[in-house]
């Protein structure tokens, strides 16, 4: 099962903060990194880079060292072609065309899941399914949870896979 990330589940496992909410989204990112079932785009890299300086999270450095390691996860690239499909399915369900490019960019690497704080949870898209982690109650598909603790390492930790 692929699990598309929202910037916002990315920016809250390094704001030092965020209680409980940087734990889920540890847990979620660690969960996923090792199922090697995470993915983002190339919309969610840039943001989370610019939310983690905008908001002084981490140093440029650590910044770009955080982008990097996720850039080793699937990546969805952004193109002029997801940039029409997304702004079609943004004006079918009313959203903005920021997160049509994310929910287009889930729909297309075939996700069942996309975790975000700021869609509608519960919403549908096609097969993928938009779960809010941070929501005190998650309904998460079953595929979701795998046994095993991994400790995220800041960054998070660069896999293999490309």
């Amino acid at each position: 099962m692929r699990a598309f990330f929202d910037t916002n589940v990315v920016v809250y496992a390094y704001d030092s903060i965020a209680g409980s909410k940087r734990q889920r989204a540890i847990a979620l990112i660690e969960e996923h990194v090792r199922a090697a079932s995470m993915v983002l785009s190339t919309q969610v890299l840039v943001e989370a880079y610019n939310a983690l300086l905008r908001a002084a999270l981490l140093e440029k450095e650590t910044a770009l060292a955080v982008v990097e390691a996720l850039a080793e996860e699937r990546v969805v690239a952004t193109d002029a072609a997801l940039v029409v499909r997304a702004i079609r399915l943004a004006q079918r369900h009313q959203l903005s065309h920021w997160d049509g490019l994310i929910v287009q960019a889930a729909v297309d690497a075939g996700c069942s899941v996309l975790f975000s704080e700021d869609l509608q949870a519960g919403a549908r898209f096609g097969d993928v399914d938009v779960v809010n982690p941070f929501a005190d109650t998650i309904r998460q598909p079953e595929a979701t949870h795998a046994a095993g603790k991994r400790k995220l390492a800041a960054p998070v930790r660069k896999t293999s896979r490309k």
